[in-house]
């Protein structure tokens, strides 16, 4: 069939920011899309350049926008918003939404080769993005394979000659409409029980199929999902099968709204990411679709590993819009560097942790890994290491709080969390637990397998330092490591309040030991030889 021009009628065609269609908690048609450099709307300067080429949405100039107090941590700030309420309802849009392309078709057929897309209207010819240069793996002849045999929701640019691809999206990763509870006596609110879920297939479930169960409903009997209800949700990714700096995973909390056919493509992942590096993958921290933060060519995770979700359906939108407001809140501290991202001590997890306990959801701490061990180390792994920055990387990771560390370890303490104020168990008195015991209708887990491609298979994410590090092979040079260049922040773009940063738990240790190397030391032997001397 020959390739037809977009036509008015092709109805499974339209703009990302259509009327009818959603980002997240927002209709869609509240913000403007196009290129950082170009698009107008609202939002602050760090946002347009590093999104300067990206397709992006903006909130309309008529739309509020999220604001902060300046001269203040950024935590501190979210408190301070928090105790001034009210917070009944959506209150201000994020710094941006990252759509990755102008255009959307909703639903399609990919050929077996990927050259054509056919629809009801007619067919596009296919040209998929280009593959990015460090990408060191991609879609191929399994992929199309794979997504020809199901009907695809598409992200790209729409032309006269056809259409380029950026994300494919598959439509039967979806939350069931009619479903009954798993054969259980009692839904997992423990984090074991969570973990053993995740951890029921092979790889974390890499090849196996898209399965949602309900894991308990208020319902008795079969829940049916009603449409327009808010969810919150966790998304744990898991750990790449070529990168042996990728074992812990990754997380996000997303907030969206449920659709009459199960559609979960248009909920808002909130991705924190480092900004201070350009991925090999292409990724840029931002809210973002969940279909693109998955099926993205790039930079989804679906390429790289499984990944699992655990959603909270509410009865009313009102935890939802809470939770996102004050992530949109933390997006304007981490674009312009108030907050900075830490691989130990404020990553995706960390970041997402501080927001839920500021809002006053109960996280449980599991404690530092090893912090005798990484305290009394410290100069052992200098003189193993012979480098003081990857010393105090390790000291860092082995005495930070393993919720806030470790991906794994986050969804199965908030999993647990939802789940028990689900089922009325004590929800003290913070807003936001407050609002989930009274609305969390039905919790879901979802698991997503690795897209086929190229790439090695990936596995579940590491929930400990200790599983992480058995993980490496024995010969360090034998670790699969992917370089990536730095991304320096413009110092044009600093604002003047912005805080200096707190001082790093291995450099209070490193000083510590310097301390005791310069005077602590040689007062001991001195004290010992003396008491010697007087014995004798």
């Amino acid at each position: 069939m020959a390739s037809s021009p977009r036509r008015a009628d092709h109805t499974t065609a339209h703009p990302a920011n259509a009327g009818g269609a959603w980002l997240g908690l927002y209709p869609a048609n509240d913000f403007a899309v196009g290129t950082g450099a170009r698009v107008d709307g609202n939002t602050i300067a760090p946002v347009r350049w590093y999104f300067e080429s990206e397709v992006i949405g903006l909130p309309r100039a008529e739309m509020p926008v999220a604001t902060l107090s300046r001269g203040a941590p950024a935590l501190t700030d979210l408190a301070g918003w928090l105790a001034r309420g009210p917070h009944t309802g959506v209150d201000a849009y994020p710094p941006l939404v990252w759509v990755a392309a102008p255009d959307i078709i909703a639903q399609a057929r990919l050929d077996t080769d990927a050259t054509q897309l056919f629809d009801a209207d007619g067919s596009w010819a296919v040209r998929l993005a280009p593959r990015l240069p460090q990408n060191s793996a991609f879609f191929d002849a399994s992929s199309a394979a794979w997504f020809a045999q199901r009907p695809v929701r598409v992200r790209g640019k729409v032309g006269v000659d056809g259409v380029v691809v950026r994300t494919l999206w598959p439509k039967d990763f979806r939350l069931p409409l009619d479903t009954r509870r798993m054969e259980r006596t009692e839904p997992p609110m423990s984090p074991g029980a969570i973990r053993a879920l995740l951890r029921a297939e092979p790889r974390g479930g890499a090849a196996a199929p898209f399965a949602a169960s309900l894991l308990w409903s208020r319902a008795s009997g079969n829940y049916a999902v009603p449409a327009g209800r808010a969810v919150i949700a966790l998304i744990l990714n898991g750990a790449q099968g070529d990168d042996d700096e990728a074992h812990g995973g990754h997380f996000a909390l997303v907030t969206g709204r449920t659709m009459a056919d199960g559609s979960i493509a248009e909920w808002l992942v909130n991705n924190f990411y480092s900004l201070d590096s350009e991925s090999e993958k292409g990724i840029i921290a931002a809210p973002v679709p969940l279909d693109n933060y998955l099926a993205d060519l790039n930079s989804g995770q679906g390429y790289y590993r499984p990944s699992a979700m655990l959603v909270a359906v509410l009865s009313a939108e009102r935890a939802a819009v809470l939770l996102q407001s004050a992530l949109n809140r933390m997006y304007l501290q981490f674009y312009r560097h108030q907050v900075v991202y830490d691989h130990a001590a404020m990553n995706c997890a960390g970041l997402s942790v501080d927001v839920l306990r500021t809002l006053g959801l109960t996280v449980n701490k599991r404690g530092p890994a090893a912090p005798i061990r990484a305290a009394l180390g410290l100069p052992w792994l200098l003189l193993k290491q012979q480098s003081v920055r990857k010393a105090c990387a390790i000291y860092d990771y082995l005495t930070e709080d393993q919720t806030r560390l470790l991906p794994a370890a986050a969804f199965e303490e908030i999993g647990a969390s939802l789940l028990r104020l689900g089922a009325g168990l004590p929800r003290g008195a913070a807003l936001l637990p407050d609002f989930l015991a009274s609305d969390i209708e039905a919790v879901f887990l979802l698991r997503f397998p690795q897209f086929p491609s190229l790439r090695p298979m990936g596995d579940a994410a590491v929930v400990t330092p200790f599983e992480y590090q058995a993980r490496l092979p024995a010969d360090p040079k034998a670790a699969k490591i992917i370089p990536v260049a730095a991304r320096p922040f413009p110092a044009e773009l600093r604002d003047e309040d912005l805080l200096p940063p707190a001082p790093r738990r291995s450099e209070r240790a490193l000083k510590l030991w310097a301390a005791l190397s310069v005077v602590g030391w040689p007062w001991l032997l001195g004290r010992t030889l003396r008491r010697a001397r007087t014995a004798g």
